[in-house]
């Protein structure tokens, strides 16, 4: 986008980046009157949309907006006709447009308590979720039997590449701690740096991360041997294997390769053709345990599987397979453990992305759908792909949750915001989301609509910020409907380590105005 036709939102964007302001990290920027009044704030009474999907980001900045006693800093109550577009926490203020299916019965937890199993799940903060809530299925409190060691996620950096290490050592630790526990039947791993890492345009951090996830690796293998414990290793989606465009600039974003599944024993075989649904079949074939009929995925293990009593579950977050050498950032690091592991051990590759883990076809995998569908056993849809359907038959237009809000806003002559994610690729939400609310606002007839825009770059291509922002003032255009009125880093609005501190800066950027000015024409 060349300045000389940019709009001011737009051109604010654009000197941003020339001051080494990514997307991601971005200021908050606030559309203002000539006479330099902020435009577009939430207030009392609004009616507000939050349209992202996945959840566990957006909890935090829900609760500043919705809760009458917040306790993290001081807030306004709004009373505010709040939706969310998927259920981001059960007991939130809100009202959610496309509530949770069905909970899955019978994923790897429910059956592992079932069977009396004592499980203990161990990451760092910047992965809990994923472990606990992703991993069994969508349910946010833990099965009988099941235990979980968080270690804090490293604070004292602005962004995780200052750190590539981040807190590998102390997950090492509590894991080896663990195995040389025999109460403990079943220990599940999440080493997150090559995914968290791998989204900052930093090859040093990232070929740091890559190898301090090899060096954990290889220890923790070694205190499993120690300790008779049978090691399975995968991965829930790719990264940086494929990290360079074909032109050569920076992916930053998730992948469609597949990932890597080994198992650390000898003398039979696994099959190929295999997806992250057959992950938690493999494990029960190794326990002993019989497969329920909800688990519709099977076990990779062709024949007799070894038996095992006790079993470590390592997730190689991020780590996908790519045979190419161009812009294999895997390939290009040290990795013996490893190599070791997958030269010598029976190994396969499965598919994580795609119909594969209930996305779209041409679908980048994610951690949540990979957790998900590692943990179920059976492919699950998508909430996207959920969402993409009533579009397209056009249900979403009558949902009831939009429509409510819409209503309250319009009764009471209030404004109607929209909040999230401006993007194709984010697994936080999706362009195509935001365009189908703008046409139902104009449906609806309702105004003022004020867009709050959260930019991110991952998996996207640099400076896609700024086209995205021009692209969607243009549609408000001709749609004769909606105005963004601010735009932010999803760095100071998606968290979930309880930084409190950024979700005061997005809080004060939507309902104060404070931010950088941007004059409008």
């Amino acid at each position: 986008m060349s300045e000389s036709n940019a709009t001011p939102l737009a051109k604010a964007i654009l000197a941003a980046y020339k001051q080494d302001q990514e997307d991601e990290l971005l200021e908050p920027h606030v559309l203002t009157s000539r006479q330099g009044a902020p435009i577009g704030r939430i207030s009392r009474g609004d009616g507000v949309i939050f349209y992202d999907i996945r959840g566990e980001r957006e909890i935090e900045l829900t609760q500043a907006l919705t809760e009458k006693a917040f306790p993290h800093f001081k807030t306004t109550e709004l009373n505010l006709a709040f939706t969310t577009m998927v259920q981001y926490k059960k007991d939130l203020d809100v009202r959610v447009a496309f509530p949770p299916l069905e909970g899955l019965a019978n994923t790897l937890g429910e059956v592992l308590s079932n069977a009396g199993k004592k499980v203990l799940k161990i990451t760092e903060a910047e992965k809990a979720l994923h472990l606990a809530y992703f991993l069994n299925g969508k349910r946010e409190e833990p099965y009988p039997g099941e235990k979980h060691i968080v270690v804090p996620t490293r604070k004292d950096v602005a962004t995780f590449d200052q750190a590539p290490q981040m807190s590998a050592t102390e997950v090492t630790e509590a894991t080896c701690k663990a195995l040389g526990d025999s109460s403990i039947d079943v220990v599940i791993v999440n080493l997150c740096n090559v995914d968290v890492v791998g989204h900052f345009a930093n090859a040093d951090a990232v070929l740091r991360a890559v190898q301090t996830v090899d060096e954990a690796l290889g220890r923790i293998v070694r205190c499993a041997h120690k300790n008779g414990v049978r090691t399975v290793i995968t991965a829930d989606h790719g990264t940086v294997e494929r990290w360079l465009y074909p032109e050569g600039s920076v992916d930053t974003g998730h992948t469609r390769s597949p990932v890597p599944f080994i198992v650390d024993e000898e003398g039979f075989t696994l099959r190929d053709g295999g997806e992250l649904a057959d992950v938690a079949p493999s494990i029960l074939d190794l326990l002993g345990i019989s497969q329920p009929a909800e688990m519709t995925g099977q076990s990779l293990i062709e024949g007799q599987a070894p038996h095992a009593e006790r079993l470590l579950l390592l997730i190689l977050d991020g780590w996908g397979h790519n045979d190419e050498v161009y812009g294999n950032m895997i390939g290009k690091a040290q990795t013996p453990n490893f190599d070791e592991l997958w030269t010598g051990r029976p190994h396969t590759l499965l598919a994580a992305a795609g119909e594969a883990v209930g996305l779209s076809d041409k679908s980048v995998g994610n951690s949540e759908a990979g957790h998900l569908h590692i943990g179920s056993g059976r492919r699950v849809l998508s909430d996207r792909v959920r969402i993409d359907k009533t579009i397209a038959d056009g249900s979403f237009a009558k949902n009831e949750a939009f429509l409510w809000a819409i209503e309250k806003a319009r009764r009471k002559g209030a404004a109607l915001h929209l909040l999230g994610i401006v993007s194709f690729y984010s697994s936080h939400g999706s362009v195509e989301h935001l365009r189908a609310l703008l046409r139902l606002c104009k449906q609806e007839k309702v105004a003022p609509v004020y867009i709050h825009a959260m930019l991110g770059r991952r998996g996207e291509r640099a400076q896609a910020g700024a086209r995205y922002i021009g692209m969607i003032e243009s549609e408000c255009r001709e749609l004769g409907v909606g105005q963004v009125a601010g735009v932010i880093g999803r760095y100071w609005s998606l968290d979930r380590e309880h930084n409190w501190d950024r979700i005061e800066r997005t809080y004060r950027w939507l309902v104060e105005g404070r931010g950088t000015s941007v004059a409008t024409l």
